[in-house]
């Protein structure tokens, strides 16, 4: 196996949602290149499966890293690109959306606005 780049695994945070079969971290990095972090539109509407899935993802890192910079590490790039832009913003001017060493942030305002139930202390699956 080639040498894969480095990559902070965040220890303790949820790797999914339980039931759904969907991931919140990956277990290595990537060997053919890292997955670059865009914003990509959102189909999901409140009320759906997928919207709670966001939801649920959001919860996970606003409870792990709260309104702090954080590594983008071993968090998965799917879930990143669906709040990227909107309610998870690069936390400095010298991003690079092709780094898993990139520091991101949660935009509080927005993601309040979007996903209200975020920020409940326990999110009902």
């Amino acid at each position: 196996m080639a040498n894969l780049p480095e990559m902070t695994k965040h220890r303790g945070f949820p790797g999914g949602l339980p039931g759904t079969g969907t991931q919140f971290t990956i277990r290595r990095a990537n060997p053919k290149g890292v997955t670059p972090l865009k914003a990509i539109p959102r189909k999901a509407r409140p009320g759906t499966k997928e919207h709670r899935v966001d939801a649920a993802f959001l919860h996970a890192l606003w409870f792990y890293f709260g309104d702090q910079p954080f590594e983008r590490g071993n968090l998965d790039a799917a879930r990143l690109c669906l709040l990227f832009g909107r309610e998870v913003m690069p936390a400095d001017k010298d991003f690079d959306p092709l780094s898993y060493e990139s520091l991101l942030v949660i935009n509080e305002r927005v993601a309040r606005q979007n996903f209200p139930e975020s920020f409940d202390e326990i999110f009902e699956v």
